[in-house]
């Protein structure tokens, strides 16, 4: 691009040098010889006032000295040479100057200027003033050198410029072009500068945008199969449990037990990804609007899935609300997700009792949940994704927070020892 914008450049001021320099050599030129032949006149008209009425009769005449190279005489009438310098008989010239006009033109290599000498309204003679064209053409020579001089200056210096402006005009598609290959090569952090130069910053900016919008799409990919292997990994292993428990009673038994069972895990399972994918669509206009129920049918189904986790694990599993608390409506199958990632929590990290208390506060509803254990983790890194090792990889509570905002409510940590957690759920209209 560098060379490229060079050559357009030197291309466009070469173009105006020629434009410009020819014309101005041929008015050089012009302008010298016209200054010439103007001298000639000049000196000639000097030495017709040394030429007296007594030139008819032969009287001597004193001339000025002639142009420097150049001659000067005086011719009668009949073109034959009297006094100072010149051919022995006048040229064509010297005849037409007979006439009485001042006469300019050429005579073989000389420039030739005939001045007739009047007296008592006669012509008696004329004056010859002549210089060889040669002189004059080395000045026109050396004032086209000047000329081309500066021209070849011209040309040095836009070309000079044109590379400084190559590089200023490169340097910025460069970085564009370095910046392009970082993101390609899975550098989404890469971004482009501004440079200074409206359009190109304008490209910068389009590029950065258009990076934005993929490593957001990318996040979201990321981030909506993570939340999927996350959230779908218990249930799933819940399900598989029951069935297999199921097929291990001997014949005869009833299942219709393990296929209502079965049939609510299931029904869980869809709800679980209806969140997953609502959540992944969340701020782009297509999630739809969850629908609402009792809070305390919420905490029930919570129950029926967790008591048996809880308790195949030797610990104890406790709801509690506020005595006289009314009924509460909020967005199902989003709250059952949280609940599902608080009491997993819970029951892998924590120890002890875990409680899930839900209180009224000012036209909304807390859930606290919490167990006897102490947050192992900074409470500032509880929330990030990749915070911890392991199953999980701290992908369930960043989740959760992200579905309680998604749903217009808050999740916090209310206190790292004992654990607890609360989940500020809106009232309907909020």
């Amino acid at each position: 691009m560098r060379q490229r914008v060079v050559r357009v450049a030197v291309a466009a001021v070469l173009v105006a040098l020629v434009l410009l320099a020819g014309p101005l050599a041929a008015v050089v030129q012009r302008s010298f010889f016209e200054a010439e032949r103007g001298a000639l006149e000049r000196t000639a008209l000097a030495a017709t006032v040394a030429v007296g009425p007594e030139f008819s009769a032969g009287d001597a005449v004193e001339l000025p000295r002639p142009r420097p190279g150049g001659r000067l005489g005086v011719y009668d009438l009949a073109v034959r040479l009297r006094a100072g310098t010149g051919g022995p008989s006048g040229d064509p010239v010297t005849r037409r100057a007979v006439g009485g006009k001042v006469t300019r033109g050429s005579s073989g290599d000389d420039l030739v200027v005939a001045v007739p000498v009047v007296s008592a309204e006669q012509v008696i003679g004329v004056v010859r003033a002549s210089v060889p064209a040669r002189t004059v053409w080395n000045r026109v020579l050396w004032a086209w050198a000047l000329l081309l001089a500066v021209t070849l200056l011209a040309l040095a210096t836009a070309v000079l410029v044109a590379r400084r402006q190559a590089r200023s005009l490169s340097a910025p598609v460069e970085a564009l072009s370095r910046t392009a290959t970082e993101i390609a090569d899975g550098d989404l952090g890469a971004r482009a500068g501004p440079c200074g130069i409206a359009e190109l910053d304008q490209l910068a900016r389009t590029q950065n945008d258009m990076v934005e919008r993929l490593t957001h799409l990318l996040r979201r990919e990321r981030d909506f199969s993570a939340n999927a292997s996350h959230q779908l990994r218990t249930p799933l292993t819940g399900l598989q449990l029951g069935l297999e428990a199921a097929q291990k009673l001997p014949p005869g038994r009833d299942l219709r037990p393990a296929v209502r069972e079965a049939l609510e895990r299931v029904r869980h399972l869809e709800e679980t990804i209806a969140e997953v994918l609502r959540l992944a669509r969340s701020g782009s206009g297509e999630e739809q609007p969850v629908p609402r129920e009792p809070l305390d049918r919420v905490l029930d189904r919570a129950r029926a899935r967790w008591h048996g986790e809880f308790a195949a694990a030797g610990r104890r599993l406790e709801f509690r609300s506020s005595p006289g608390s009314e009924p509460f409506d909020v967005a199902g199958r989003t709250t059952a997700q949280i609940l599902d990632v608080l009491l997993d929590n819970a029951l892998r990290h924590g120890r002890g009792t875990a409680a899930v208390a839900m209180r009224e506060t000012a036209g909304a509803v807390a859930v606290d949940v919490a167990d006897e254990g102490t947050l192992a983790l900074a409470p500032g890194a509880v929330f990030t994704r990749g915070s911890t090792t392991g199953p999980g990889s701290g992908i369930g509570l960043a989740m959760a927070r992200e579905l309680a905002e998604a749903a217009g409510g808050r999740l916090s940590l209310r206190s790292p020892a004992p654990t607890t957690f609360t989940l500020l759920l809106p009232g309907p209209g909020d």
